[in-house]
């Protein structure tokens, strides 16, 4: 149980402030961004008439985001934000799937990740909806339906970083915590494994969908 809570710190010294960096989440982090680029490297490797499997895969994959995109957010920013909804979902899939591979675990279940991520889509959905409708009408927008009201409706805006980020990082931290103490509590060889398979597959597709989609869902509000 000692591994959950150990972490491996970076602590560096900045104008009188001390930083310290997750060693294990920024090295666990690059793993995931590395199998991304060689997947994409293969994918369009040898591209041709008749595509090769994983041509077909990432086909299908693009195909699939770009018209959820575009059914959210319409053809024109389809083609601006696709890229990104399609990149958040297979880094946050990959991340969470990398802790059923033994000694390595999810960058997810660090809350900087996912707390970064929907900072992240914060920040992306009020730009699309100041540039969509502009500052006049983007304002405007928080003194409804009555002028006094602006507070609560800013605490709303700024609640859904916290409930996107707290969800993704609880779920996969939970289903990390249960895997431990039933490992430590039982002496089975196949119960453990297949909690690990359950969270890390099931559990880790399902919570990164629902980040991106919401991710998606916050763009698409901010911009109507």
């Amino acid at each position: 149980m000692q591994e959950l809570g150990k972490i491996h710190q970076l602590i560096i010294s900045f104008m009188g402030h001390e930083m310290a960096f997750n060693l294990e989440v920024i090295a666990m982090t690059w793993i995931v961004i590395v199998l991304l680029i060689v997947f994409g490297l293969f994918t369009r490797r040898k591209k041709g008439i008749r595509p090769r499997p994983l041509q077909v895969v990432g086909e299908m994959y693009l195909s699939a985001f770009y018209q959820l995109t575009e059914d959210a957010l319409g053809s024109e920013l389809a083609k601006t934000y696709a890229p990104l909804i399609s990149a958040l979902f297979m880094f946050l899939l990959l991340s969470n799937w990398l802790g059923i591979i033994p000694h390595l675990q999810e960058p997810t279940r660090d809350l900087n990740t996912p707390l970064s991520l929907g900072l992240m889509g914060f920040v992306i959905a009020h730009y699309a909806g100041i540039k969509s409708k502009g500052w006049k009408v983007y304002l405007k927008a928080y003194l409804e339906p009555i002028f006094f009201m602006m507070p609560l409706n800013v605490i709303g805006e700024l609640s859904k970083v916290v409930s996107i980020s707290f969800r993704l990082f609880g779920n996969i931290m939970g289903g990390s915590i249960i895997i431990l103490v039933v490992s430590h509590l039982t002496y089975s060889m196949v119960f453990p494994p297949l909690l690990n398979a359950f969270f890390g597959l099931f559990v880790g597709t399902i919570q990164a969908f629902v980040f991106t989609m919401l991710t998606l869902v916050y763009i698409s509000v901010q911009i109507k």
